[in-house]
């Protein structure tokens, strides 16, 4: 076989297992175009490697800058490396649809000529050659909702802006993406930054707007090293001449406040004040940035317009069901054997993106949080619930802008509500007091619980005080962070009352409500245990002092012959013990 081209995943998640290195290394050793393109998905096989043949393409994972990993990718050689070799699973294959990352690893991001040559702006040549208002009825006819977690028809927000008397009219593309195990919005800024930008001069076209603003949290620096280049080359070629007048496109770094997610905040951060909500009427498109009619929409959202316009709204809509048309990207992470970036159909199953998808065993998992911190836990048992905005709703989650974290049996998931609700409550703007005090008071109950000093009273304190602080709060933010909580009550409630009434995890997790021991019967004294315990609380004849120890594994995982393990509280040895301190 013939090497035509290798391309080489240099997506944040690729340069952080070191594909920098394996880019340079390969064009160091060989004459072949050598590509650093965008993130195609499989974030656990990185650094990863495609190969283009004359006789097809071969993908290589886990490629190091090393000669041993150079010399097999160059060579082909995928017989004496099969763990090297990616083999696409037809269960993630066959549930897929790539529609909006269709692009992603076929070309260097930032490269215009190649994005052209594979379609790009064909979306925008055909808008500019329709009315204005022909261009809002299509997206509306495409049924396309926010990608952000709101959800809100996307046409009738093009309509309200478009609808403004206005010399001037802002568009704001929200990149904040501040979720934990989110990273949609930054893989598409990362890998398809002209398709983003495209989407923005589309919706420009279709609103009349004057000005364009990409807000992106400072900790993404690729995203927007590559959307700066990407806005320099269209202003080059006068793509951004929409009407016979240059638009503005500006980006601007938020500080990383995850209150700045949501628009009006988002807003006032871009006039340079505090990130905080304010009340809504005014909305956005009435009265937003300095006054002017503004519309906001996420990364993911303007990166549907293109394909849109392109295929039509009829193709579009043709997918998903009534509750979410098109496809969704997810960010898939946690407790499964694939983690990456995913594009699914609307309407495909919790199960068939967890099991089939990410690759967990069937059985091994307890819950997912959807939605990020803001979301809410489902049990296994409903994994049969069909991923649209309506059916998460139902269950008390929701959508948010794609983030699954799988959670497995092992995890206890009073402790997950408490990791979440630790977020957001620090999060806070602190301009709503149920927001400000009842959060933090839901923290610091769940605190005393996970420590063993909950009581049942407790329990119906985060009920009520969650309530309140969702119908009390004027952002988004508030309104959705009880919903770990309350969410994991309505669902696992026996976990809660293990650790208020018995004093128990039943997940270990919680180090307060368990006790680590030692089985003489597995163990082989090889001292290991003895030599990373860093507070002496094991005993040369090898019992642990439970009064001493701290839980915090590095015996359990230092055992190779898995001879340690946390048990229930009250199983293990308390006490002083004869030890040799040293």
């Amino acid at each position: 076989m013939q090497i035509n081209e290798i391309r080489v995943g240099v997506s944040s998640c690729g340069l952080a297992a070191g594909a920098q290195d394996v880019l340079n290394l390969l064009k160091e050793r060989t004459d072949v175009p050598v590509l650093g393109v965008g993130c195609i998905g499989h974030c656990y096989a990185e650094p990863l490697v495609e190969v283009i043949t004359d006789a097809g393409s071969l993908l290589f994972r886990n490629i190091q800058g090393t000669t041993k990993d150079i010399d097999a990718v160059l060579s082909l050689n995928t017989k004496n490396n099969p763990e090297k070799q990616l083999h696409i699973r037809s269960e993630r294959t066959s549930r897929e649809n790539l529609r909006i990352t269709g692009l992603i690893g076929k070309s260097e991001p930032v490269d215009i000529d190649a994005y052209v040559s594979f379609g790009g702006f064909d979306g925008l040549k055909k808008a500019l050659r329709m009315a204005p208002e022909s261009v809002v009825d299509e997206v509306k006819q495409s049924q396309l909702r926010g990608r952000g977690g709101g959800g809100f028809s996307t046409g009738v927000k093009w309509s309200l802006l478009a609808a403004k008397s206005s010399g001037d009219k802002v568009i704001i593309c929200n990149g904040d993406e501040g979720d934990p195990g989110a990273f949609m919005d930054r893989s598409l800024m990362e890998s398809l930054p002209y398709q983003v930008l495209e989407g923005m001069l589309i919706a420009a076209h279709a609103t009349g707007a004057t000005k364009l603003f990409i807000y992106c949290r400072a900790e993404y620096p690729l995203a927007i090293r590559n959307i700066r280049i990407a806005i320099d080359k269209v202003r080059e070629l006068q793509l951004n001449a929409i009407g016979g007048t240059p638009l503005d496109i500006e980006v601007k770094e938020g500080a990383g406040a995850f209150v700045c997610g949501e628009e009006t905040a988002l807003i006032h951060s871009l006039e340079g004040k505090r990130g905080m909500p304010r009340f809504r009427p005014p909305y956005p498109t009435d009265s937003g940035y300095h006054g002017l009619p503004s519309m906001i929409s996420n990364v993911e959202t303007f990166a549907n317009v293109p394909v849109i316009l392109r295929d039509g709204a009829a193709s579009f809509s043709s997918v998903g069901t009534a509750g979410g048309r098109g496809t969704k990207l997810f960010a898939l992470a946690g407790d499964i054997k694939y983690p990456g970036l995913v594009e699914v159909p609307m309407g495909i199953t919790l199960g068939e993106i967890i099991y089939e998808i990410g690759g967990a065993e069937p059985g091994s998992v307890k819950a997912v949080q959807t939605g990020g911190p803001s979301g809410g836990c489902i049990p296994a048992s409903l994994f049969d619930t069909p991923v649209d905005y309506d059916s998460l709703n139902s269950l008390g989650a929701i959508m948010g802008s794609g983030g699954l974290i799988v959670i497995g049996n092992n995890r206890c998931m009073v402790e997950t509500a408490r990791y979440f609700l630790d977020f957001t409550h620090r999060e806070s703007c602190g301009k709503c007091t149920f927001c400000r005090v009842g959060a933090k008071r839901m923290f610091e109950t769940l605190e005393q619980i996970t420590a063993g000093d909950g009581t049942k009273d407790d329990i119906a304190f985060l009920e009520d005080m969650g309530r309140k602080v969702k119908a009390g709060s004027l952002c988004g933010l508030g309104a959705t962070a009880p919903n770990p909580v309350l969410a994991t009550l309505r669902y696992f409630r026996s976990e809660f009352e293990a650790h208020v009434v018995d004093k128990q995890c039943p997940a270990l997790e919680c180090a307060a409500l368990c006790d680590v021991t030692i089985d003489k019967a597995l163990c082989t004294e090889c001292k290991l245990c003895l030599k990373n315990c860093a507070l002496n609380a094991i005993s040369e004849d090898y019992v642990v002092d439970n009064d001493i120890c701290t839980r915090c594994n590095s015996c359990i995982e230092s055992c190779a012959q898995d001879a340690i393990a946390r048990v229930k509280a009250g199983q293990g040895y308390r006490g002083s013990v004869e030890r040799e301190v040293g």
